[in-house]
């Protein structure tokens, strides 16, 4: 078995609103994806699907090589975007409960949990009940209770929503760590960098439809922005010289009080920068990076956006509080 996720045409209807539609998708076992889009572009409703939360309208889906994810539940951890504990329940007692539900038993599973809460600096809020932790603390008990059992899947929908950035980067780890493992991965965010930080390859949907299916190298290569970043040593530099080099197509001052030095298409970028450096002294230099951000903006806009449009995208893009029916 090659795929650990695998749909085909599927779609998902809700009254008149398309949440997905014909969409097709291949996760690999041991890969990590990012499920990436705006919210209500139709990543909840489709994760759903794969879970068998909820039911395509029509089209093929496999999870584990099985038709039904409930037929693989004790294989696969699940993070939904809807966060819920037994609030009442102590913190141990919680987790083995989680653990059993998955299969787990034996006299090994008490040192499991204390190992598993003593990895994320949980170990001494073992008998606090759960109503007693703060928000980031009860993030890393719920991830905990999707990976307690090592599932060879692990689905997290918007697993960083709300997180400040230091609890951001601890689960990020803890992601990280579970793919080593072996787990395959599949998250959901709408906040591109996450991603672009993590996955392997990233899935974008817009409005229920999938409008790309990559590798972050691929990306990158193929989305080139074609952008020299440029400060001079000088500040006061005449940087007017660097229109007429060969290669250079645009140079605009950019927001930091640097340069941006757009290069003509076909130009190689190390020559150009060697030639830029030759004519003013540089403090940095560097080649810009594509942002899926910016990727995402160009292929649902497909030059047709008007700035106001393309700004309320972006908007929709880092509203990291916003909620959508069939996100």
């Amino acid at each position: 078995m090659d795929a650990a996720i695998l749909l085909k045409g599927v779609t998902k209807t809700f009254g008149p609103t398309t949440a997905v539609r014909d969409l097709d998708l291949t996760v690999p076992c041991g890969a990590l994806y990012g499920f990436i889009g705006p919210n209500g572009a139709g990543k909840t409703t489709s994760i759903r699907m794969i879970m068998s939360i909820i039911f395509p309208d029509s089209g093929e889906l496999s999870v584990l090589g099985r038709t039904s994810a409930l037929d693989a539940k004790d294989r696969i951890g699940y993070l939904p975007e809807e966060r819920g504990v037994y609030r009442k329940m102590r913190v141990g007692a919680f987790l083995t409960y989680m653990a059993r539900l998955k299969g787990m038993t034996g006299g090994g599973l008490a040192k499991r949990v204390r190992q598993s809460l003593e990895r994320v600096d949980l170990g001494a809020a073992e008998r606090k009940r759960c109503e007693e932790l703060s928000k980031g603390m009860l993030q890393k008990l719920q991830f905990l209770s999707a990976t307690i059992h090592e599932p060879d899947l692990l689905i997290l929908d918007e697993p960083f929503s709300g997180l400040d950035p230091v609890s951001a980067r601890l689960l990020r780890d803890l992601v990280l760590a579970e793919h080593r493992r072996g787990a395959t991965v599949l998250f959901s965010t709408h906040v591109m960098p996450h991603a672009e930080e993590i996955c392997q390859q990233v899935v974008m949907i817009h409005q229920g439809r999938k409008v790309l299916d990559e590798q972050i190298g691929t990306i990158r290569h193929q989305y080139d922005p074609r952008l020299i970043q440029f400060e001079p040593l000088d500040p006061d530099a005449d940087v007017s010289v660097l229109r007429g080099l060969a290669g250079v197509e645009r140079v605009n001052r950019a927001e930091n009080g640097g340069y941006e030095v757009l290069l003509a298409k076909g130009t190689a970028p190390a020559p150009a920068m060697r030639r830029i450096t030759m004519a003013v002294e540089p403090a940095r230099v560097e080649l810009a990076r594509p942002r899926l951000e910016d990727v995402f903006i160009r292929i649902v806009s497909n030059g047709n956006t008007t700035a106001e449009g393309q700004q309320k995208l972006r908007a929709d893009l880092q509203n990291v509080g916003a909620k959508g029916s069939g996100a």
